[in-house]
This record gives structure tokens, C-alpha cells and sequence, in this order.
């Protein structure tokens, strides 16, 4: 089996990862060493029952009259999961695992594709360019000309690496020019051909497992395990902390096999937690998120960020003398309150993410029980089936949540001359995609409401209360998406 990388980037109607959409998918195949093999520029038409938020209208620029002119989203979805489930294709991008593979899982999800396929089966995995290039900056900063600023501090942002070290033309967001832009970058990191097989291993789950986590050096032991100590990699922590943070291994979620539990050894509220601050089945939910943010448990998966690298002095001296110093002070604390620290482990190995009640279907990806060989084998018939037996075939899924995405899905993708039995449906659906009072709007698997009408119009306004940060195209977009929603959604707040 060749193994492809398949850089891809999406532009969406918002950022909400459970109900917005994709509008445009870009990606380039290339061979392991960067060479062009095909490349893909997918534009998806705009949903019926999504609405764009503007500010993301205003980025990516695409106008609606534009989207109309794609694919439906079922149709599009379907060659996308086609394209990353190729055998042995790796599928990367610039920030794509903390956004754009969420996005696309639950993508997949909605429209009765499997989710998780292009993670691991037929020799398909993921990687992302983000940590990979933080590694290059903390110690191989030569392989790029330049490394931006804004405002005096440093940034990721590939829309600034491009424009520093001229990585690819035209406008950014836009999904293929962003493409273009990623596949340059790892060219030029590939210039040192050695780091980054050292750091492609890192998103290999069993390298990673084998190779770099077992290989820590063990601090300690506990009850729990033998803890490991290390310095995770990762662009959320910040140029401020050079990326990184001390970590100690404390186990493995007992809920959520596949997640390792990291303990942040730089926190400064982790040796005042006393016994009584331990969360029991009566505490509050505020005393809980106390808690876990005192404690600062970080979870991850194996072969995904954040990179885990061992505690080395040259790694190491990239922590200032005052976080080395607060590190150890919080190692030879747990270690003398053992008691406290095996409650520790303890409630983060036990943790369990509470269970939403009245979740929408589309946002219960995490909630609901991986699909059954069955269950999997209805939904590869519904996608080979003609259009008007898919129709008949949305009363032959069991379980009720599969047969309401379906009924769903042809509404959306295919509305023309549908039984009244599934327009019902999805006319008490828009209902609440459209509601009366915001308090009844769908919200997600986070509790963060779905964009309504009304949200997206006092968005708009607020967009247009400073004219100067806006060019001509923009306010063009502006108007026709405040023309859209009047009209497609003309009975705004009735029903």
C-alpha cells in the first residue's frame, strides 16, 4: 500500500462545528515527499435550514448567489469521505485537529457516513501541520525565512506565515488557496527530512504510544502508574509559554479508553488543594469546574496533539527559572500528599462527560453508541439506493435517530416531491432552526445555541456600526445575506 498525504482545508457558514456547514472543500494529494498527484475544489450549496453567520460571510467570502451554484451537502459529503478514505492517505492540514476534522466528523455523522474510518482503517490516519510547525520554530527556526508578528507577539496564523514567507497567492480563506499555502509549508519543512519523520511518528498512534510516551523518564511512582514526566507541545498554551507545558502521566481515563490524563506541573493552584476541595457525589456543579481547573488535568489521545517531548535540558531550558521552580514544588507536594493526589487521579480517571437530555440528533455524535455492523450495513444500502427508494427505505432503519437523519437528509438535499410523512418532520425541525424565543433554539453537545435569525441580523448590525472595517465586497455580502434571511425566513419569530 502507497501512502498519500491529502492536505485539505474547509471554508463554512460559522464555527459552530455540530450546525454549521461546509461551503467549500479544497484539497491536494500529494506523494510523501510533496508531489502534486491531483487536487480537489469542492463548492457545497447552502442548506435550507442553516444560516451563515456574518462574520464568517465577510472572511471567507462567499456569496450566497455563489453557493447556490455547488453541490448539494449530501452529495459533496459523500466524495469528501470518499477522497479521505482512500487506502493509506494521511489527511492534514493547518490547524485541522482542533476544527476542521471535528467539522467533518460531524458532517459525516448527519449524513449517514462512519465518522471515524479515515482515522485509522485500510492504513488511513490524520496528521496536523500547527504542532508540527511550533517544533520547527522552538528548534529548527532556520527552515523558514520569516516568523511573523502582530503587534509585537508572535503568531501561527497561516495566513501570516504565508504572507512572511510568500507560501501561495491570492486570497486568503479561501479554501485552496489555504491548501496551497500548507503544502509549501511542509515542503519546506521537509528541507530537514530527519525532524520530520521524528515528528510524523507523533501522529502514528503506535509510535506515539511505544516510541515517544512509554520512552518518558518516570518521575515517580503512584498508585495509579509509574508517572512519567514531559513537555507537551501544543499551539493553545501560547507563544507567552513558548507552546509548552510540564507535564506528569497520571493513567488513563477508565470512561474513555483511548484518552491519557496529563497533569499540569507548572500550575500554581494544584498544592492548594485541600482534602475538603475533592468533588464527592453531592458537589455543585461550580464546585466541580473549581476543581478541575485547580487540578488542570489535560486529556489526549494517542497520535494527536498535543506532542509529548521528554523532559531533556535542551527542551527543558525553554521553561523560565521561575516555572522549573513551581515545578518542582508541586513534585515534591503530590508526593508528599499522597492521599490528596490518589483523589486526584482518582476523579479525573473516573470523570465522565455528563449526559445532555433533549439533544438534537445532528449534535449526539459523542453521546450515542457507535453504530452496529447492522446498523452500518443499512446506511451503505441508503447511500447506494436510487433516490425514490431511499425514500421508501427511511421507514426500514430501527433505531428512530438513523431514520430521523435520513428523513432529514432528503429534505435538505432533496425536497422536491417527498411523502408528507417526512416534510412533517422537518418542518417542526425548522421550526426550531427559526424559533420564537431563543430560549428554544437547538443547542449542542457544549450547551452553545445554534445561530438563529435573529442572532445572525444583530450580528450584521453590529458589523455594519464600524463601515471602516469593511471594503465594498464586504458590505455587498453583508446586504445579500440581510436580504436572505427576511426572506427566506420571512415568518422570523411566528410560526
Amino acid at each position: 500500500m502507497n501512502n498519500t498525504y491529502l492536505f485539505y482545508d474547509i471554508e463554512t457558514t460559522g464555527l459552530n462545528k455540530t450546525f454549521a456547514q461546509i461551503l467549500q472543500f479544497a484539497a491536494i494529494r500529494t506523494d510523501m515527499q510533496f508531489n502534486e498527484i491531483e487536487r480537489h475544489d469542492i463548492l457545497i450549496k447552502l442548506r435550507p435550514d442553516v444560516i451563515p453567520s456574518p462574520k464568517a460571510t465577510i472572511t471567507h467570502r462567499i456569496s450566497i448567489a455563489q453557493s447556490m451554484q455547488g453541490l448539494c451537502e449530501f452529495e459533496a459529503i459523500t466524495q469528501i469521505h470518499r477522497l479521505m478514505n482512500q487506502s493509506g492517505t494521511i489527511s492534514l492540514g493547518y490547524n485541522t485537529s482542533s476544527f476542521d476534522d471535528e467539522f467533518l466528523r460531524f458532517c459525516f455523522h448527519r449524513n449517514l457516513l462512519p465518522p471515524y474510518t479515515h482515522q485509522y482503517k485500510d492504513g488511513c490516519r490524520r496528521s496536523d501541520l500547527l504542532p508540527i510547525t511550533i517544533m520547527y520554530y522552538l528548534y529548527k527556526k532556520e527552515v523558514l525565512e520569516n516568523w511573523p508578528e502582530i503587534d509585537g507577539k508572535l503568531t501561527m496564523r497561516l495566513e501570516k506565515l504565508s504572507e512572511a514567507n510568500q507560501l501561495a497567492i491570492g486570497q486568503a480563506h479561501n479554501a485552496m488557496v489555504d491548501v496551497e499555502a500548507t503544502v509549501e509549508l511542509a515542503r519546506r519543512l521537509f528541507k530537514e527530512p530527519k525532524m520530520w519523520g521524528y515528528l510524523d511518528g507523533y501522529f502514528d498512534k503506535t509510535i506515539d504510544k511505544k516510541k515517544r510516551i512509554e520512552e518518558l523518564p518516570i518521575a515517580f511512582h503512584s498508585i495509579a502508574c509509574s508517572n512519567r514526566m514531559g513537555l507537551m507541545i501544543d499551539n493553545k498554551y501560547g507563544s507567552a509559554n513558548q507552546y509548552q507545558v510540564p507535564v506528569l502521566l497520571i493513567g488513563h481515563s477508565i470512561p474513555y479508553k483511548n484518552q491519557t490524563l496529563w497533569l499540569r506541573l507548572d500550575n500554581p493552584n494544584l498544592s492548594k488543594i485541600q482534602r475538603h476541595d475533592i468533588p464527592s457525589e453531592t458537589s455543585s456543579a461550580e464546585e466541580e469546574k473549581n476543581f478541575s481547573k485547580n487540578s488542570w488535568v489535560i486529556r489526549k489521545k494517542y497520535g494527536e496533539p498535543g506532542l509529548v517531548l521528554p523532559p531533556l535540558e535542551r527542551y527543558w531550558n525553554n521553561l523560565s527559572p521561575e516555572r522549573q521552580a513551581l515545578v518542582e514544588e508541586n513534585k515534591t507536594w503530590l508526593q508528599s500528599h499522597t492521599e490528596i493526589f490518589r483523589k486526584i487521579i482518582q476523579y479525573h480517571q473516573e470523570f465522565r462527560y455528563p449526559k445532555i437530555p433533549d439533544l438534537d440528533i445532528e449534535a449526539a455524535l459523542y453521546q450515542n453508541d457507535f453504530l452496529s455492523a447492522s446498523e452500518l450495513a443499512k446506511c451503505r444500502q441508503f447511500h447506494a439506493a436510487a433516490l425514490p427508494n431511499k425514500i421508501e427505505m427511511v421507514t426500514q432503519f430501527e433505531d428512530i435517530d438513523l431514520r430521523k437523519l435520513a428523513s432529514r437528509l432528503l429534505c435538505r438535499n432533496y425536497p422536491d416531491n417527498l411523502p408528507p410523512m417526512l416534510t412533517r418532520d422537518f418542518e417542526d425541525y425548522v421550526w426550531r432552526v427559526n424559533p420564537e424565543n431563543e430560549e428554544d433554539a437547538y443547542f449542542d453537545h457544549k450547551y452553545e445555541k445554534r445561530t438563529t435569525p435573529k442572532i445572525a441580523l444583530f450580528e450584521l448590525d453590529e458589523l455594519r456600526k464600524e463601515p471602516e472595517n469593511l471594503d465594498s465586497q464586504q458590505i455587498e455580502l453583508l446586504d445579500e445575506l440581510e436580504n436572505y434571511l427576511k426572506t427566506h425566513f420571512s415568518n422570523v419569530g411566528s410560526r
